[in-house]
């Protein structure tokens, strides 16, 4: 009884979607989870249920994900469900352990050969007797041309007619590219070292090829769960079809609108012909997003409805579940330092009003569009973190510091406070709680070791519970040794703290992750899509890096992008991804007819934010002559005549007020104080009529006439 209550539990607060997958019998599932959906939540609510329901054993569950990250949340949120021994690992770490544990069989007595690193050194050597001079960055380009052929299945000597059928766009003609690959696989053997593509196939020898290994390995592991099943390749499910052998408890989970890393080898065919390889599998859908606004989910929708391809036919469309937000906004600007530096002043608007950094994004194509954003940030006062840099606790400030904290658990009295404790020992690597520092390195050091301080605040928040008997125990302080034994063990899972900063980064590095504001910018043809998209399939899947970036924002989300790279530069045409805005500056929504999509053709004078310079497309916007976000610098006194001004004269023509002008017209007056004809009639809505009737009032009231002054006691004469 106990155990079936302990299962149903599991099931409580789940949707209807999520339910059905969590209760799917056991065989092939596939899950096709949308962004936000709670597919986490599912996939790890089905292996729960399972367990304390008794239809099977925790330690026969092997569930791969894709980066330690999320196996590590797998593992936390199966504990807190009530469920121990799980493995939960990234196809590597398994693969590895399995080849490290069979090795002394595998390989008869000899030592298991050591594991790369990294390819560049080795390629930079085969790419020499290759007859190849290279720089890092091109031995870099090889290396990952090397491996999308190894993931791919892919030998040296098939190497040339695979890049041909594949389209790739080789670092070098593929004939030398094949010969670098040829010659890095010769270097590999005559030092004795092996990759990370090299261990996945012995994974998968040691179990086709030996008998014993499969068999000791298929009774280990019973049940299988894939994450990301969209971003396998050929390699990783040859290894899964070996875990598997024939059989077919089996669940994967994907999403194939969000299939962006086919340059890696990985592909959304697995997850697309799933039902067809696996014969009565269950598929379940999950819609519901329970991260992003439905003015967000909206836009998401509006961008993928137009996806072609076999990815497509697995789209999903999203139903928001949130109370709904703002609008997305859309921006044009001149060029892209002006574009920058807007960006820049929206993100220190909103910090300044409440949004913390972290929970803000600037996210681009390309690592090279960072740099404009670095220096409008640091101009702007505004920190920010770069994306997919060195990780957190192999930087060497921060393995400095952690030996500094180490030492000074013998100096610093116990009794002090966590947080001044550390402040105390990061003096000693000469960090000093002021402000950060100017320039690039310096402040991404000073920014490193200030989220060690802001790691010890938070872990200073939450004493030590110490049991003291069966059913009592007792808090006390968290101590810096306390705090150092954290340390080793986030450092051991790469468990990197969130430093209080703007986030920069490529689209790329941005999956998996979501924040509360997210600026999506540089979104021109040439740029995304890329120019070295030529294939269908490659655009679509510049198409899905919109819709990844579009999904990882959950409440406000800005797209911009500029008509020329530098002031005066060549125009450059809006990405053809972007839905029409209407003119309230919201996404048009999925459903709409393809030719209502169609962006029209506008000959409407082009009007320019004066505060932020962005192009304002939006009637109101227009007329104020700023963006509605941008901060108005009305004169209110002003504004107050104009009204009074207004009503005089709506009730000598015994006229609404608004047909004199309307509210928007009176505060585009007053922000913009017109001193000339020109500049009056400037403004959206008042036109060579309106001007003749109103103008010299109007300009005397700016000037700082009274309204007695200029509203005698008479009636405006309106012609029919």
């Amino acid at each position: 009884m106990a155990v079936h209550s302990a299962s149903e539990r599991v099931l409580a607060g789940l949707d209807p979607e999520q339910r059905s997958a969590v209760t799917a019998p056991a065989g092939p599932v596939c899950i096709l989870a949308g962004a936000g959906t709670g597919k986490t939540r599912a996939v790890t609510c089905r292996i729960a249920h399972r367990a304390l329901s008794g239809d099977i054993s925790a330690r026969h569950v092997l569930a791969v994900t894709f980066t330690a990250r999320a196996a590590a949340e797998m593992r936390a949120r199966l504990t807190a469900l009530g469920v121990g021994g799980v493995q939960a690992r990234t196809f590597h770490a398994a693969a590895l352990r399995q080849v490290r544990y069979f090795a002394p069989r595998l390989l008869e007595g000899r030592a298991m050969p050591e594991l790369l690193d990294s390819k560049v050194r080795l390629v930079t050597l085969a790419a020499a007797k290759a007859g190849l001079r290279t720089d890092r960055a091109a031995a870099r380009d090889l290396a990952g041309e090397i491996e999308w052929a190894k993931s791919s299945l892919v030998e040296p000597g098939e190497y040339v007619v695979a890049a041909a059928k594949a389209m790739r766009d080789t670092p070098h003609e593929p004939a030398r590219v094949a010969e670098v690959f040829a010659a890095y696989e010769r270097l590999k053997r005559s030092n004795g070292v092996i990759d990370f593509e090299d261990m996945l196939r012995a994974a998968v020898w040691g179990i086709e090829e030996h008998r014993d290994v499969a068999e000791q390995v298929r009774a280990q592991y019973r049940h299988f769960v894939v994450d990301e099943y969209q971003d396998v390749n050929p390699l990783q499910q040859r290894l899964l079809d070996a875990w598997l052998g024939g059989r077919d408890d089996l669940t994967v989970v994907g999403d194939a609108s969000q299939t962006i890393y086919s340059f890696t080898g990985a592909t959304s065919s697995y997850l697309v012909d799933f039902p067809r390889r696996h014969r009565g599998a269950t598929v379940v859908r999950l819609v519901r997003d329970y991260r992003s606004t439905p003015q967000v989910v909206g836009l998401a929708n509006a961008v993928i409805s137009q996806a072609r391809g076999a990815e497509a036919r697995l789209r999903l469309e999203l139903v928001g579940q949130r109370p709904p937000g703002p609008e997305p906004e859309l921006r044009i600007f001149t060029d892209e330092p002006a574009e920058a530096n807007a960006v820049a002043a929206r993100c220190r608007a909103l910090v300044d009003a409440g949004t913390p950094a972290k929970e803000i994004a600037v996210l681009f194509r390309t690592n090279a569009q960072s740099e404009a954003y670095e220096k409008a940030l640091t101009e702007a006062q505004v920190p920010y973190v770069v994306q997919g840099a060195e990780r957190f606790f192999e930087r060497v400030e921060v393995r400095q510091a952690m030996v500094a904290l180490r030492a000074a658990t013998r100096s610093i009295p116990g009794e002090t406070p966590l947080p001044a404790a550390v402040v105390e020992a990061l003096t000693a690597v000469g960090w000093a709680p002021d402000a950060a520092p100017a320039g690039g390195a310096v402040r991404e050091r000073w920014e490193a070791l200030a989220a060690l301080v802001q790691l010890a605040e938070e872990y200073a928040a939450t004493p030590q519970v110490l049991p003291i008997g069966p059913a009592a125990s007792v808090e006390r302080p968290v101590t810096l040794a306390d705090f150092n034994e954290e340390l080793a063990r986030r450092a051991a899972a790469q468990h990197v703290p969130t430093v209080d900063g703007v986030t920069l980064a490529s689209l790329h590095s941005a999956k998996g992750l979501e924040w509360d504001a997210v600026f999506l910018v540089g979104l021109s043809e040439g740029t995304l899509p890329t120019t070295y998209a030529k294939t269908v399939e490659q655009v679509e899947e510049e198409r899905r890096l919109l819709y990844v970036g579009v999904t990882r924002a959950r409440e406000w989300l800005w797209l911009s992008y500029a008509s020329a790279r530098s002031p005066g530069g060549r125009a450059r045409r809006p990405s053809r991804f972007l839905p029409q805005l209407d003119r309230s500056g919201g996404a048009e929504r999925a459903g709409a007819s393809p030719a209502a999509r169609r962006p029209e053709r506008r000959r409407t004078q082009i009007v320019s934010c004066r505060i932020c310079g962005a192009t304002l497309l939006a009637g109101p916007d227009r007329k104020l002559g700023r963006c509605p976000t941008c901060p108005s610098d009305i004169d209110e006194e002003l504004h107050e005549r104009l009204r009074e001004w207004r009503q005089r004269v709506a009730g000598g023509q015994r006229v609404p007020a608004y047909v004199v002008f309307t509210d928007a017209t009176l505060v585009a007056l007053a922000e913009r104080r017109p001193g000339r004809a020109e500049e009056l009639i400037a403004i959206a809505g008042i036109g060579p009529r309106k001007l003749g009737l109103y103008g010299e009032a109007v300009l005397a009231l700016v000037a700082g006439a009274a309204v007695d002054d200029v509203c005698p006691e008479k009636t405006f004469e309106i012609s029919p």
